[in-house]
């Protein structure tokens, strides 16, 4: 919207143009949504193309070591979760695994925040991984085994979906600790008020007062003869 007002007895005017709500954010908004969907896209396919080759290729043989015993590539089957823990609870993960995926999904297109993008795509890249392994590998029904394969020392054996979820979970701790606790925005109406400090009115309140200052040339007096 563009308005002009009169500017001081200068003989000019200025054009004040206000920027519409969410005008301003809805390319950044973009941005940040197409980052998180191409870190989980990328994620999900490394994980992915890894188990598929390292089943194919290592399952049943021996250990390949990389750095000698502290770490090796292993095919593992685990029913539990990272390190190992809770083989008896497949169904619990395989939900978890679910709920990760649905939630970040949901605050996807509320995102400010680039570094928080990248979190939450690792997060649901991996989440992706796990869900596809628990769905689809033996024995099925939400109680499939994951492909662990990545051994460091004795100490665990996973595989680049556990990798993504731990890296996307210590990103968002460094995130909080450096102050960028809030990654998402409300949506427009959403709120008691609709305009306090962290809703979409609150955020976009500076850009309608942002003007633009442009002069005009002002009028040619006519000179009496």
């Amino acid at each position: 919207m563009t308005a002009r007002t009169p500017d001081g007895g200068t003989g000019r005017r200025t054009n004040v143009r206000r920027s519409e709500p969410g005008a301003g954010g809805a390319p950044g908004a973009r941005r940040r949504i197409r980052v998180l969907w191409l870190v989980a896209a990328v994620a999900y396919a490394l994980d992915l193309g890894s188990e598929v080759a390292v089943v194919a290729g290592l399952e049943g043989r021996d250990p390949v070591p990389v750095l000698g015993s502290w770490l090796e590539l292993r095919v593992q089957r685990n029913p539990g979760a990272a390190f190992g823990m809770g083989s008896a609870s497949t169904i619990v993960f395989t939900l978890i695994a679910l709920a990760v995926v649905v939630v970040v999904v949901r605050v996807a297109r509320r995102l400010t925040s680039t570094p928080w993008a990248i979190a939450l795509g690792l997060l649901l890249g991996g989440a992706v991984g796990d869900l596809t392994d628990r769905l689809f590998r033996s024995p099925g029904g939400m109680r499939g085994a994951v492909v662990d394969f990545v051994a460091v020392r004795d100490v665990s054996v996973m595989n680049l979906a556990d990798w993504a979820i731990s890296c996307g979970s210590v990103l968002i701790v460094v995130l909080s600790f450096r102050g960028h606790d809030r990654g998402t925005r409300a949506l427009p109406g959403s709120g008691p008020t609709g305009g306090g400090p962290h809703t979409w009115a609150g955020e976009h309140r500076a850009s309608l007062h942002r003007v633009r200052a442009v002069p005009v040339r002002p009028a040619l007096r006519r000179r009496l003869p």
